[in-house]
């Protein structure tokens, strides 16, 4: 047993000696599948504090012959699968954390020597594990693993835990060649393939296509865009949200609307587990994932200057759907060239998630909607928008106080200063203006668009979720009267949607003039 070379499952024990812990063990099911197979190589990416950690200490503590965790398996859901202990403690494991090595390198100011240290310290344990083995002083990883494999038959699981962090680094060229020989040793020598029963790395970003692919077309890749069978087990599901909610009498709801929105395939959508944990150890509400990272992150990349991004990113802070094409994207943080090279990026990160049956990306919740207002508040460039998110809370007051006259102006307002004069009359930007402009009523309302009721689709409905203040039913129109957006709201029995809701409704009908650019309202109480 060493430090990387089959290590014990104290790492994992951690895990589970935390208050909050949610049972990921079911992944063994799909990775058991890839042992010695053809398609046993496998680079996950995630956005940073989804749990991409955790799981490569479960699955070291799984496979290592450094430990014995048949007790602890057999209790959990991976123990109530049929043979779940076909390959439990009997693999050799490396596992390796690249951040961790490369910052004890930065603090010894020796980076030059990352890869030999590397080397050098599983040489010693590599020694003093298999001392039979005739290993010389030079050896590398690569060779260490080709003479155990050649004198014992014994194979490999390698999990490599931040994989990217010298591609995000942008480290100097001859750190980068080191590493790039490194991994090249490790996973495109085909001599040692057989030694490998499977390899494990994990990255925020999936493989960069224009530096490290070659040494790494071997791997599936399993991304925020292409989950696959692994949407389930980075990130906490609805279900265990639900679960834990239950348990700790938290509001579900609350959690949904603040934490939820990353939807992987049409089974699986995942909440971010680090501010799950984090709300429910603190009782409260907040933004927890997002103050892990500076908002200068997502700041920078928003503020570039390609052609409708600025559009696009006011159109999500208000809510709506952009579409994106996340093929073209290199991986990397220095070769963006459009739009949907840095939507895509985003999506990685975390900042939006992506919808792969229309090919569009959004902000997931209300924590990283926080996160983009405060990227673009002191932006001049997104002046007019702070301006209309900072007079939101009046518009709601003016609303909830049948103000018509006071909402038809800041209506007005909103959709003359965040749509440009080619998209004006489109009826969807008119929507997101309408959404941003009541940007303030996401922290009472849920905001819904399109909502199904009646005989029709409502536009816009707000459904409290706050006591005492009414629900809104929203009706646009365009050249013709704000009174038959009323008559359309009543007609098409549009209050069916709030059956189950008991409080005051008010009806909002809308109408502006394509000539004039006049708008109308009108409010009526039921």
């Amino acid at each position: 047993m060493g430090l990387y070379l089959n290590p014990n499952a104290d790492a994992f024990q951690m895990g589970l000696n935390s208050q909050i812990h949610v049972d990921k063990t079911l992944i063994i099911t799909e990775t058991n599948k890839l042992v010695c197979g053809q398609s046993n190589f496998v680079c996950m990416s995630r956005p940073r504090r989804f749990g991409k950690s955790m799981v490569g200490n479960l699955l070291s503590a799984y496979y290592s012959k450094g430990c014995d965790t048949r007790e602890i398996f057999s209790k959990m859901k991976i123990g109530q699968v049929a043979d779940y202990d076909w390959y439990l403690n009997k693999l050799n494991v490396i596992k390796l954390d690249m951040n961790g090595w490369y910052q004890n390198a930065i603090q010894r100011n020796d980076v030059a020597s990352l890869f030999s240290k590397i080397h050098s310290t599983l040489r010693e344990e590599f020694i003093e594990q298999y001392p039979d083995c005739p290993f010389n002083e030079d050896d590398t990883l690569d060779n260490l693993i080709s003479r155990v494999y050649s004198k014992t038959g014994e194979k490999f699981v390698i999990i490599i835990d931040e994989y990217d962090v010298l591609v995000r680094e942008q480290v100097p060229a001859p750190l980068f060649q080191s590493y790039l020989s490194f991994l090249n040793g490790l996973f495109k020598n085909t001599t040692l393939r057989p030694a490998i029963a499977l390899a494990y790395i994990t990255g925020i970003m999936p493989i960069v296509r224009d530096k490290v692919q070659s040494k790494l077309n071997e791997f599936d890749e399993y991304t925020m865009i292409e989950a696959g069978v692994f949407a389930p087990y980075i990130g906490f599901t609805k279900e265990e949200t639900q679960d834990l909610c239950a348990q700790y009498g938290r509001d579900f709801d609350e959690f949904e609307r603040w934490y939820d929105g990353y939807k992987l395939n049409d089974e699986v959508s995942l909440f971010n587990p680090k501010s799950v944990v984090s709300s429910i150890m603190r009782n409260n509400i907040d933004c927890y994932w997002s103050s892990t990272g500076s908002f200068e992150a997502l700041q920078d990349y928003i503020l570039m200057d390609f052609e409708g991004i600025k559009e696009d990113v006011v159109s999500m802070i208000s809510g709506s759907s952009v579409e994106v094409d996340v093929h073209g994207f290199l991986n990397t943080m220095d070769s963006f060239r459009s739009k949907d090279d840095v939507f895509t990026y985003l999506i990685h990160l975390g900042y939006l998630s992506y919808n792969r049956k229309d090919m569009t990306c959004k902000i997931p919740n209300e924590e990283v909607r926080k996160q983009w207002i405060l990227s673009v508040k002191l932006s001049p460039d997104y002046k007019k928008l702070m301006a209309i998110v900072n007079a939101s809370k009046k518009l709601l007051d003016a609303t909830v106080n049948g103000d018509a006259d006071a909402v038809a102006a800041s209506l007005e307002a909103a959709h003359t200063e965040v749509t440009n004069p080619l998209t004006y009359n489109d009826e969807h930007c008119f929507q997101s203006a309408i959404c941003l402009a009541y940007f303030y009523a996401n922290t009472r309302y849920t905001l819904i668009k399109e909502l199904p009721t009646g005989k029709g689709y409502a536009d816009l409905v707000l459904i409290p979720y706050l006591p005492n203040i009414p629900a809104l039913v929203i009706e646009l129109k365009c050249n013709k009267t704000a009174e038959s957006a009323i008559k359309q709201i009543k007609e098409k029995n549009y209050c069916q949607a709030l059956s189950q809701y008991n409080g005051d409704v008010l009806f909002v009908g809308i109408n502006y003039d394509k000539d004039t650019k006049v708008h109308t309202c009108q409010i009526e109480k039921i």
